[in-house]
């Protein structure tokens, strides 16, 4: 509990209608005067919003314990004051940002002044919320070796099940200016603790370990559990409280983050500052870290199609191009006909130019084509075939000059390629009669490739296919990606997701097309699939499934199991086959076999869809 000392409230009250919109600096001359008598606190600076009502203020003199020393990144120390008062929304911890490595040690106490702000990670269009410190700091040691405050438990008791407040209509959807509920939201829990000493104790990894060296973990063992050990983000009001990002204070040369895979757990104690960064919010800086016991996950096998099976799969193989390593070509290839079982036709996204990311104008991806079903067969898969239809050069967006795009591999034993007159870049595709079935006006081709929906965009790749004498229709897709979207911890909540509406667009594109064949004939059997880079539960893959036409196919696994991506510790779908009405009966699998793991051959999971036609 928390000792008595009344000021933080009262600040913060006096400035409340100042910070309605969040980032306004300087507070009210009352606000200033009413705490001029007595030293500035901790809790003065963090008040009882997100934004300091000391914002902008010189302080003079600010005392605390030294909790941790951050000598890379953004170099600084926290302090945290060991005498709290009792309001649990007021943090008693800060974050002194000194540039230069810090001087100070764990365990001194000092003194601080400079000037109170709010540092933005990522900036102010980020939509983060900002981080109370300290800047331009002048420190005094005042002695050494003080016991440092107890770590406050962060564990499924103390973190709230709902996840933050709504937004202030008033202040454009923004959080900043309302009264921290730590009781109540997960999201004002993690803020009353901005900058103090906290622990964990033993958690399960639910976000494998990244190049970055950092893991997520989840306190709350039971929230939306995946079968193997992830946590589900099911939709958009479950966004699991209980995770959170771990770090470490040491440097990496000094002590080497551990590697960690999904349902790994981080076993006994982890503590250190509380600190909020650009790259997923709240995150534990760990002083003391836990350690890493190894589970028993394995990459899955998806069983291979009966003979009368078609096997249908999308694989985003991650800017794959002819520079990358062998290695990784193999290690794609081996999964293909081990984990996939040599699927009978698989999509393939980001296949990129025969240069890879060297912007010369090349656009063929023969090269890297040539080297992949080469790696495939090599592996004891079959000898594929490909179609595909070669971008127009910066014109479909991903990495400047790959030039990336969606390509049919199929299996030539089993199953044929209807070749008619193959399109370009810029010809859109249509639907024909041919012998009274529904029939490509061009296949390969491009779905719509003029709609401003497409613009720096993968345009849809529509082939037409045979099994055992039956026409298959499937049209490839990487619809746009998420980036520019604000973060689950952002300011505004909800989060705002400005992506959708090109995907949306997108999708009704897509689903228009799917709906003249099904005009031509209402039995085709039709299949999309690819990065849709949206949820199941989305406006992207209601869109495309409109009116009937196209059912999500991982909506027919158990929730534990629908996720091809994690991220931040949710694991979640993005990548997608959907069927036409005749296809009504399917198997279908997720096959985790990359997202799971710190060792991945792309960052996506593989989906196989098999059905008899």
């Amino acid at each position: 509990m928390r000792s008595s000392h009344p000021r933080s409230a009262a600040v913060a009250a006096l400035v409340a209608t100042a910070l309605a919109t969040g980032l306004l600096a300087g507070s009210a001359d009352a606000a200033e005067g009413a705490v001029s008598a007595d030293p500035i606190r901790i809790h003065d600076i963090q008040g009882t919003t997100r934004i300091s009502p000391l914002n902008g203020k010189q302080v003079t003199d600010v005392e605390g314990i030294v909790t941790g020393v951050r000598t890379y990144g953004s170099r600084g120390f926290w302090i945290q004051d060991p005498d709290a008062d009792d309001n649990d929304a007021t943090s008693e911890g800060v974050f002194v940002f000194t540039n230069a490595v810090p001087t100070v040690a764990v365990g001194d106490a000092v003194k601080v002044s400079g000037t109170v702000g709010e540092y933005i990670p990522g900036g102010l269009t980020s939509g983060n919320q900002s981080v109370t410190q300290i800047s331009k700091p002048t420190v005094t040691v005042v002695s050494s070796g003080n016991a440092l405050p107890e770590a406050t438990a962060i564990n499924e008791y103390s973190v709230p099940a709902e996840y933050a407040p709504a937004g202030d209509p008033a202040a454009g959807g923004s959080i900043n200016g309302l009264v921290l509920e730590p009781s109540r939201y997960a999201l004002d829990f993690y803020e009353s603790l901005e900058g103090m000493n906290v622990r964990i104790g033993t958690s399960r990894v639910v976000g494998a370990t990244t190049p970055h060296s950092e893991l997520w973990v989840t306190v709350k063992g039971w929230e939306n559990t995946a079968r193997r050990g992830g946590t589900v983000y099911g939709s958009y009001e479950s966004q699991n409280t209980g995770r959170l990002k771990i770090q470490q204070l040491a440097p990496l040369a000094q002590q080497p983050f551990p590697v960690a895979n999904v349902g790994d757990k981080l076993t006994g104690t982890t503590d250190g500052p509380l600190d909020f960064n650009q790259f997923g919010g709240y995150t534990l800086v760990a002083r003391t870290l836990g350690t890493v016991k190894a589970g028993t996950l394995a990459p899955e096998k998806t069983k291979p199609q009966a003979a009368q099976e078609l096997a249908v799969a999308t694989y985003n193989v991650e800017n794959l191009d002819p520079t990358d390593p062998q290695e990784k070509f193999d290690a794609l290839a081996k999964a293909v006909v081990e984990n996939l079982a040599s699927p009978d036709i698989l999509a393939l996204e980001e296949i990129q130019d025969d240069n890879g990311a060297k912007n010369d104008g090349t656009v063929s991806a023969e090269q890297t084509l040539t080297k992949f079903t080469t790696a495939i067969s090599a592996a004891g898969g079959p000898a594929y075939q490909w179609r595909t239809v070669n971008p127009e050069d910066k014109k479909d967006g991903g990495e400047p000059g790959g030039n990336i795009r969606q390509v049919f591999l199929f299996n030539p034993a089993r199953v044929s390629f209807t070749e008619r007159a193959p399109g370009d870049a810029v010809t859109a595709t249509g639907v024909t009669k041919v012998n009274g079935k529904a029939a490509l006006t061009h296949s390969p081709g491009r779905v719509d490739p003029a709609n401003p929906a497409w613009a720096d965009s993968r345009k849809p790749l529509a082939g037409e296919f045979v099994f055992r004498g039956k026409p298959v229709f499937v049209i490839a897709n990487h619809f746009g990606s998420k980036g520019g979207d604000e973060g689950l911890t952002s300011h505004h909540q909800p989060p705002v997701r400005s992506s959708e509406a090109k995907r949306l667009l997108q999708a009704q594109a897509v689903n228009g097309f799917v709906k003249q064949i099904l005009a031509e004939d209402k039995n085709a059997n039709v299949l999309v699939l690819g990065d849709i880079n949206d949820f199941e539960f989305s406006a992207t893959t209601d869109a495309l499934a409109d009116g009937g036409a196209l059912y999500p196919a991982i909506k027919s696994l158990p929730k534990a199991e629908r996720y091809s991506y994690v991220y931040q510790g949710n694991a979640q779908v993005l990548d997608q086959i959907l069927t036409s009405p005749a296809i009504k009966k399917f198997t279908y699998d997720s096959v985790h076999i990359n997202a799971e793991f710190a060792a991945q051959n792309s960052d996506h999971d593989p989906q196989v869809l098999r059905f008899r036609p």
